[in-house]
């Protein structure tokens, strides 16, 4: 084995360059369209093969209850974005007019573009962005060029589908010095009228100023448009601006929308592409950079633009497992968020991670509620968390009651954001407290026996085919290695180390048959199993070091695993595999963990290989930990981020880690 060298360099003395093509994506085929999303961590706007719009425009934190399910789901917003251009000879930008079609996905500036012609008449250029530094704001850039002389009407339409019900619309024209501002504004009710949805538009023209007209369509479709004339090989530039607001986050969301565009308006289009861009440069000021593989620099760092679009520093809000693309999983919050993506993003950009964790502190009066409820001390984080913290799990699942490892999962985020950043005080004042009340909850989850060992009855394993079953392995380990870390925190602070949390990391039993490999629960015969479970006792949370044992684990439960289960696991088996130093083996799990979910064009991320769901943001997750915790051999110990025996595959040249954590240092691990 090459020796590895490790290099810590200082960020403002590293200059580095990077091909364009491992920031784009390029398609020339609408066949097999899996659309990448545009999102700022508020607004999500699912991109599209076919029209001038965006499929779909989420609104995070949003919810209400609908569907058949009968659960609070996240809810998607007015659709504003949809701009058809309809010419002379009645052509429309509807898919079977276009030709010439071509897109691309400008991941640096986080910027969809498209090309097509419409007939002999028109050629179009667009692009849509999610602006990055207005969270309710997204910006359409169009421009027409006169193929030959014609008369071209541009309709702007909101649409309101359901389960929005009781659409308004009005359109007002606001007259300033010098402009006139006509202003498209929309709003509904959700369906059980928690939440009132608006969204508001307007056109902005580069140099002509064009009335602005409107039509009411229908009662769930609201027009304003214009109509132009051009003379052949004439160009035309004009931007659409819309802003997407609920009362979720203003009391008065019709109003706010309207101001919202009005301001982005008035700010012009040169203004927010100029902000929107620094915005995402100062997001990749953090990034991985891989020499030697452009083909797994390219899918990295598409993993991560997924995970940062998904989030917004200072919000409260964590990453539901298919983030703002879809409203798959309703839109809530698992243990995805804190054991599958919470860890790159920490060690990556603790200040960004950090909204994801402040999700669940927000949400501890409903936890202490649900521990309550069902019998149990301290707090009980709900397996799929709402709005407002509460379980949202449909009641056909036995998950809701009875995945109970996601509470001991919230509690090793919370050291873990301590370990990363060793900010006392927040440890002191606010994770702490929790972890004391979280202690509570699992010393009352737990039964003693005659003999004085400890077990955690009637779970719903980390291996979801495991229903009901006693002393899951995930389950018990993930409470010990959090006992430990709860020991070591009274310990940094001077407090008091109670006697049943050492009694509970000794005494808690862990299942083994007679070889020594760990059973996935009492009484397991070899069934399979669904996803990871034993094998997260050597990674993420360490209690299993032995290299023998950890390689019996991975041989055993990789023959069990059910092949169309979801894509992490594997993730988990090539980190294993790369602390053992089994470089080739870490290598084609790290592939097998996404590589066959990718989708065309782009490689969107689907949840498993048979599936067609994108994107998910909890492969996204596995792949990143592979790189970070796998090859680069980051640990994240009490003293903080440590590089321990990396184990770049033997193509990779060197992964430089820019501008990471919360001293935005930066790294560079060699072959």
């Amino acid at each position: 084995m090459k020796k590895l060298f490790l290099f810590i360099l200082i960020l403002s003395n590293l200059t580095y360059s990077q091909q364009n093509n491992n920031w784009i994506f390029h398609t020339n085929s609408q066949d097999e369209y899996n659309a990448p999303t545009l999102a700022n961590g508020m607004i999500g706007l699912k991109g599209s093969s076919t029209h001038i719009k965006a499929q779909q425009v989420i609104l995070n934190g949003v919810f209400d209850k609908y569907g058949s399910d009968n659960v609070q789901c996240i809810l998607e917003g007015i659709n504003f974005t949809n701009i058809e251009i309809r010419t002379t000879n009645a052509r429309s930008t509807i898919p079977s007019q276009v030709n010439n079609w071509q897109q691309q996905l400008n991941i640096k500036e986080a910027v969809l573009s498209t090309q097509f012609s419409l007939g002999d008449e028109l050629e179009i250029n667009h692009t849509i962005r999610a602006l990055r530094h207005l969270p309710y704001s997204a910006l359409f850039e169009i421009e027409l060029t006169a193929t030959k002389e014609t008369e071209v009407k541009i309709l702007n339409t909101h649409e309101i589908k359901q389960p929005l019900k009781n659409g308004e619309g009005q359109f007002r024209t606001f007259n300033r010095k010098h402009v006139q501002l006509p202003v498209l504004t929309t709003s509904a009710s959700s369906p059980k009228n928690k939440h009132i949805i608006s969204s508001a538009s307007g056109f902005i023209f580069d140099n002509n100023k064009e009335q602005v007209l409107y039509n009411e369509w229908s009662e769930n479709y609201y027009q304003q448009y214009f109509v132009i004339k051009l003379k052949k090989g004439e160009r035309f530039n004009f931007s659409l601006v819309g802003s997407a607001v609920s009362t979720n986050d203003f009391q008065d969301s019709q109003t706010e929308a309207e101001r919202q565009c009005i301001f982005a308006m008035l700010e012009g289009k040169d203004k927010l592409i100029q902000n929107h861009n620094k915005a995402w440069q100062t997001i990749w000021d953090t990034d991985i950079i891989i020499e030697g593989d452009d083909t797994s620099q390219k899918d990295i760092r598409f993993a991560l633009f997924n995970l940062y679009s998904s989030i917004r520093k200072n919000t409260n809000y964590s990453i539901p497992p298919m983030g703002l693309t879809n409203l798959d999983y309703y839109g809530h919050i698992f243990w995805d968020s804190e054991l599958w993506m919470y860890p790159p993003l920490l060690i990556l950009n603790p200040d960004l991670a950090k909204a994801m964790i402040d999700y669940r502190i927000k949400h501890i009066t409903a936890a202490r509620k649900k521990a309550f409820s069902y019998g149990y001390k301290g707090i009980m984080f709900p397996w799929e968390s709402d709005d407002i913290g509460e379980e949202s799990t449909p009641t056909w699942a036995l998950t809701g009651p009875f995945e109970h490892h996601i509470t001991a999962v919230v509690g090793l985020a919370l050291w873990n954001h301590y370990a990363v950043t060793q900010d006392k005080t927040w440890l002191k004042e606010t994770a702490y407290p929790i972890l004391i009340n979280i202690a509570d909850f699992w010393l009352s989850r737990s039964t003693k026996d005659t003999n004085g060992n400890l077990h955690i009855l009637n779970v719903v394993g980390a291996d979801e085919y495991a229903e009901n079953v006693d002393n899951n392995a995930f389950t018990n380990g993930s409470v010990i290695s959090l006992f430990k870390h709860i020991i070591e925190a009274s310990k940094i602070l001077n407090k008091p180390v109670h006697p049943e949390w050492e009694e509970l990391t000794t005494k808690l039993v862990i299942e083994k048959f007679k070889d020594g490999t760990v059973k996935n629960y009492k009484g397991y015969d070899g069934e399979q199993t669904k996803q990871a479970d034993v094998n997260l006792l050597s990674y993420p949370l360490q209690l299993i070091t032995d290299e023998d044992t950890m390689l019996k684990n991975l041989t055993y439960y990789q023959k069990k695993v059910d092949p169309s289960g979801p894509a992490m696991t594997h993730s988990i088996y090539a980190i294993i595999y790369s602390k053992l130093g089994i470089k080739d083996t870490s290598w084609k799990l790290f592939q097998k963990a996404y590589k066959p979910n990718q989708r065309q064009p782009y490689g969107v991320l689907a949840e498993g290989a048979y599936d067609n769901n994108p994107y998910f943001m909890t492969a996204a997750g596995g792949m990143l930990q592979t790189v970070l915790f796998g090859f680069c051999g980051a640990e994240i110990t009490k003293d903080g981020v440590i590089f321990n025996s990396p184990q770049l595959p033997k193509h990779w040249q060197s992964v430089t880690l820019k501008g990471f954590g919360l001293q935005k240092k930066t790294i560079k691990i060699s072959n």
